[in-house]
C-alpha cells in the first residue's frame, strides 16, 4: 500500500540534496519485479556534487528496446527545509483517520509512493511474458534546489544510452481540491530580471547638482510594475512583469541615491521571451542611463491534448474518480520542463497542493489512494493499448 511506503519516505529527512537512503528503500520495494522470469531490469545510479539520481527500467527480455514504447514515471524525493512553528514533528509520518503528516507528504513523496506501489501492483498481476513496452522510474534529490545535477543531468545520460522515454508522468502535486481535478499539460517559462537605473549621488539641498534615479523612474514605474507583456492564448495566461524588490539610497534623508535597483520575474507564455522583454523595457526607459540583466530559467512548453498520454489520463480520471480534469499550464516551474526539451510528451498529475512548502504539511489519505488507483488503471490501459498496437503491427507485417 502507498500509505506505508509514504510514511517510511517521510521519516527520511531528505532536505535538498540529501537522499537519506530512500533509493535503497525503493529498490527493495521493486525487487519482486526484478526477479520476474520474462523481465529485464536496468538500474542506473548517479551522484554528482552531492546530488543522487536513480533510474530504474523495466523491459521485456529478448526484445529490441529501440522498437518499444517507453513510459516513464518521474519525481523527486528531496524536500524544502521545515521552518519553525510546526504542531508536530516534520519528519514523523504520523497517520490519523484522515491524513498523513510531515514535510513532503504533498510535495512530492505522496506522488512517488503512489506510482511506485502502482507499478508494483500492476506487475504483480499482469502476464509479463507479453509485455509490449518499457516502463521506467526516474528520481532525483535536487528538484527543490538548483536542479543542475538532477533530472536534466540524468536525461542527458539517458540520451547517450538511447534510453529517453517517449512519454512521462511527473507526480507533482497539481490538484486543487481533490486528486485529479487538474492536470498540468504544460508550464510557463520563467525569466528573472535585474534593472539598475544610474544616477548621481548628492546633497538634497542642491538637487540641480544631483541626478536622482528615483525621479528618473518616476511616472515610468506604472509601465513596468505588473504590466502584461502579451495577451496570452488559449493555453497560457498573459506574461506579466512582476517586480519583487526595489531598493535605493542609504536610508538617510539628506542624500540622493547613486542608483536604483529593481528585481523582477516574468512567468512567460510562448508569446514573450528575453528579447521581447528587453525591447519593451528599452521602449519605456528610452535614453535613461540603465543596465538590464535577464536570465531565462526555463522555457514555456505544452503537451498536445491529443497526445495518447493526455487522452488516456483524462479517460481514466473520469472513469476512476468521476471528475473531468482541468488541463492547465498554471503554477511555477517543475522538472517536467526538462523532459519537454527532449520532445517527450509530459503530463503532471498529483495530490492537492494546498500545503506544499508550508508549515504543518499534510496529505489526505483519500487523495493518496485515489492517485494510486488512477496510476494502476492508467498503466493497465496504457499496456492494453500498446498490446493492441503491437498485434495490429504484426498482422500488417
Amino acid at each position: 500500500m502507498p500509505l506505508s511506503l509514504l510514511q517510511e519516505l517521510i521519516k527520511r529527512p531528505s532536505i535538498t540534496p540529501q537522499e537519506c537512503g530512500i533509493y535503497e528503500l525503493i529498490l527493495d520495494k521493486l525487487k519482486p519485479i526484478t526477479q520476474k522470469e520474462h523481465i529485464d531490469t536496468l538500474i542506473i545510479e548517479q551522484e554528482k556534487e552531492g546530488v543522487k539520481n536513480l533510474f530504474y527500467l523495466i523491459a521485456p527480455k529478448n526484445t529490441d528496446k529501440a522498437t518499444l514504447q517507453h513510459l516513464c514515471f518521474a519525481g523527486h524525493i528531496d524536500v524544502v527545509p521545515t521552518g519553525e512553528g510546526w504542531d508536530f514533528e516534520p519528519f514523523c509520518g504520523t497517520q490519523d483517520e484522515h491524513y498523513i503528516y510531515g514535510r513532503g507528504t504533498q510535495d512530492m513523496k505522496g506522488g512517488v509512493s503512489a506510482f511506485i506501489c502502482a507499478i508494483c501492483n500492476v506487475f504483480d498481476s499482469i502476464n509479463t511474458a507479453a509485455l509490449p513496452l518499457m516502463i521506467s522510474i526516474l528520481l532525483t534529490s535536487d528538484e527543490e534546489g538548483e536542479g543542475t545535477y538532477g533530472t536534466q543531468f540524468m536525461l542527458e545520460e539517458l540520451k547517450k544510452r538511447d534510453l529517453l522515454p517517449h512519454s512521462c508522468i511527473v507526480a507533482e502535486p497539481t490538484s486543487i481540491h481533490r486528486t485529479g481535478d487538474m492536470l498540468k499539460i504544460g508550464r510557463r517559462g520563467s525569466i528573472n530580471g535585474t534593472l539598475i537605473i544610474e544616477g548621481k549621488q548628492g546633497h538634497v539641498a542642491y538637487p540641480q547638482k544631483c541626478i536622482n534615479p528615483i525621479e528618473l523612474l518616476g511616472s515610468k514605474l506604472g509601465d513596468l510594475a505588473g504590466i502584461e507583456l502579451d495577451s496570452g492564448d488559449s493555453h497560457f495566461a498573459p506574461s506579466k512583469l512582476v517586480i519583487t524588490d526595489i531598493r535605493s539610497g542609504m536610508e538617510v534623508v539628506n542624500v540622493t541615491p547613486q542608483n536604483l535597483k529593481i528585481m523582477f520575474n516574468v512567468r512567460n507564455s510562448p508569446l514573450s521571451n528575453a528579447d521581447s522583454i528587453r525591447s519593451y523595457i528599452a521602449s519605456i526607459l528610452g535614453s535613461l542611463p540603465y543596465k538590464l540583466t535577464l536570465k531565462t530559467n526555463s522555457l514555456p512548453f505544452i503537451t498536445s491534448q491529443k497526445s495518447e498520454i493526455v487522452k488516456s489520463l483524462c479517460v481514466i480520471i473520469e472513469r476512476t474518480l468521476s471528475i473531468t480534469p482541468e488541463l492547465s499550464t498554471s503554477g511555477g516551474t517543475s522538472d517536467a520542463r526538462f523532459f519537454a526539451q527532449y520532445g517527450i510528451d509530459v503530463v503532471e498529475i498529483g495530490v492537492p497542493n494546498d500545503r506544499i512548502h508550508a508549515i504543518n504539511e499534510r496529505v489526505s489519505i483519500n487523495d493518496i489512494l485515489a492517485l494510486h488507483d488512477t496510476f494502476v488503471e492508467f498503466l493497465q490501459l496504457f499496456i492494453n493499448n500498446a498490446t493492441i498496437k503491437e498485434s495490429q503491427t504484426n498482422l500488417k507485417g
